[in-house]
């Protein structure tokens, strides 16, 4: 049995790390979280300590070292700007790290981190779970099976709705998640990068506050992507059903079905990284400067081979002339 550590556990994605824990018969023996809402814990692990002061929780994880019930693992699901600087943490008390993608927010970010890596003799992982997905495997195998010089034509459309707390929360804000393209389409991109092959181009169309749009192209594919967080943006026939969401990559014109099979990609993440195998930080690099380049690019407009959803009307910032 591991000793795991988990950093972020009020976030919104941390049950899924503490389930994968319990499924792979392991022990949460500490978390920390500035933020006290987590009684999520009990229904996993309620003899785990926590910590709201990082301070406490870093002297904590001091005395398990020293009193011979080091940890094993630290587990990072903190706001996407601390990423870095919890691993470095992790690292310096001696465990491997697990941490939720991005991995980090610039791609010179983990040439640091795979020197501090190589020093530590601890390894640093990436959760990149639709890599785990078995649509998504299939699909990759049917490329690499099929003729090595077509190129396929893709689009990819995520519509995940957000509510106005998004824009208060550190995810509203550029500097500390990236933006729309970084908080919601990382995953997306590593997997496109994943099956298609070397990224040949990068262009981007629209990005505001709500919305981002853009064309990537790759050795194997021509991709017109669309990502929102706007309730609007989502198409009618999907807001009949109630849904708040809406999910669609076509590939030559044929929808890829993935709907399902989300609910235990960590836990098989974590078997994986437990087996002696997951994702190393280098696996993370492409899909970090994909992202990296779409924020600091200028969207050049409805010009070119752009996603039939960039042309939507575009929105106000809810809070745009409000101080915070």
């Amino acid at each position: 049995m591991k000793n795991f550590s988990l950093i972020g556990a009020a976030g919104y994605i941390a049950p899924r790390h503490m389930k994968a824990i319990q499924d792979t018969q392991n022990d949460l023996v500490a978390a920390y979280d500035p933020n006290d809402s987590v009684g999520i814990i009990d229904s996993y692990f309620p003899k785990a300590d926590f910590f709201v002061e990082f301070e406490r929780f870093e002297r904590h994880v001091e005395k398990l070292k020293r009193s011979g019930n080091q940890l094993d693992y630290v587990s990072i699901c903190s706001p996407n700007y601390f990423h870095d600087s919890h691993i470095r943490f992790g690292l310096r008390s001696g465990a491997d790290v697990i941490c939720e993608k991005p991995i980090v927010l610039n791609p010179w970010n983990i040439d640091a981190l795979l020197d501090i890596e190589r020093e530590s003799n601890n390894r640093i992982y990436s959760i990149l779970q639709l890599r785990l997905h078995p649509s998504i495997i299939a699909l990759k195998q049917k490329i690499e099976n099929g003729p090595k010089d077509k190129i396929y034509d893709v689009d990819l459309s995520y519509l995940t709705s957000r509510g106005n707390w998004y824009y208060t929360s550190w995810k509203g804000d550029t500097h500390k998640s990236g933006g729309i393209a970084t908080n919601i389409g990382v995953h997306f991109y590593d997997m496109l990068a994943w099956i298609f092959g070397d990224l040949k181009k990068n262009d981007v169309h629209v990005l505001t506050h709500d919305r981002a749009a853009g064309y990537l192209e790759f050795a194997q594919a021509r991709v017109r992507w669309f990502l929102s967080i706007n309730y609007n943006t989502i198409p009618d026939e999907i807001k009949k059903q109630g849904k708040r969401t809406f999910r669609s990559i076509k590939i030559e014109g044929e929808e890829l079905e993935f709907s399902d099979g989300f609910t235990d990609l960590h836990t098989v993440s974590y078997q994986d990284i437990l087996d002696g195998k997951g994702f190393g930080i280098a696996e993370t690099r492409t899909s970090i400067e994909i992202v990296h380049d779409i924020r600091h690019q200028t969207p050049k407009g409805l010009t070119g081979d752009y996603h039939p959803f960039a042309k939507l009307p575009l929105e106000k910032h809810p809070f745009k002339n409000v101080n915070k």
